[in-house]
Order: structure tokens, then sequence, then C-alpha cells
């Protein structure tokens, strides 16, 4: 089991491409751990607003009685892509990893096997 520390440590350097990264909690909008981001990427602000896509998300699946999980959200733009991924283990729920990618450095196929293969050895 990797800490929240390790595992984003992890992510930063194993996912070739990556701009940031951050573990955060989507009921309070609040990042739990960031690594990463910058003056072009804050990432307590992209915690905070994302967290809004995802309930988004949450919402209109409940409205379309849709019995389904999120695996992930992809939000492409123009120079990068940001990957929402929701945490699914029993300490995880209500938790989403959030990755901003380089568009131009990184392999988005392998950056969401990377991403669902760290998630299970996160210990939160």
């Amino acid at each position: 089991m990797a800490s929240v520390e390790t595992a984003l440590k992890d992510i930063m350097s194993g996912i070739e491409g990556t701009i940031g990264v951050a573990l955060v909690d989507y009921n309070s909008g609040m990042a739990l751990g960031t690594i990463g981001g910058g003056a072009d990427l804050d990432l307590n602000v992209a915690a905070a607003g994302n967290t809004d896509v995802v309930r988004a998300k949450l919402r209109a699946m409940e409205l379309l009685n849709l019995n389904e999980a999120i695996e992930d959200i992809l939000i492409s733009l123009s120079t990068q892509y940001h990957l929402i991924r929701p945490l699914t283990s029993r300490t995880g729920k209500g938790l989403f990893l959030y990755l901003a990618l380089d568009r131009n450095r990184a392999n988005l196929a392998m950056a969401r096997h990377q991403l669902k293969r760290i998630e299970p050895e996160l210990e939160i």
C-alpha cells in the first residue's frame, strides 16, 4: 500500500507528460494532496472546479437512472488533457484523482492504464 504522497509522486514521475496531480475530496472540493502544477495550473483551484464536474456527472447519471460507475472523465483542451478518476475502494469513496497532462508529451491510453493500476495501491 502506498501513502497518498508516495502515490502522487509515483504518478508525477511515472506517467509521461504529467503537469500536476491531486487527490480530491468531492464532498468538500478540497485537495488532500497535490504535486506539480505551477503558475499556469493552480491545483487547489482545479480541485475545487473539477469537484463541480464530478458532482454534475453524478447528478446527471442519477436523473438518467444509470446504475453505472464512472471510470474516468476526460476533458480535452487544445494543449492539455485533464483526467478525473473517482476512486472505487471502500476507503476512497468520495475521492478522485485529478491528472493534468501535456497533450504533446502524454500517451492518454497509457495514462489511464497507469492510474487504474495505481488506484488500488492508495492507502487513505
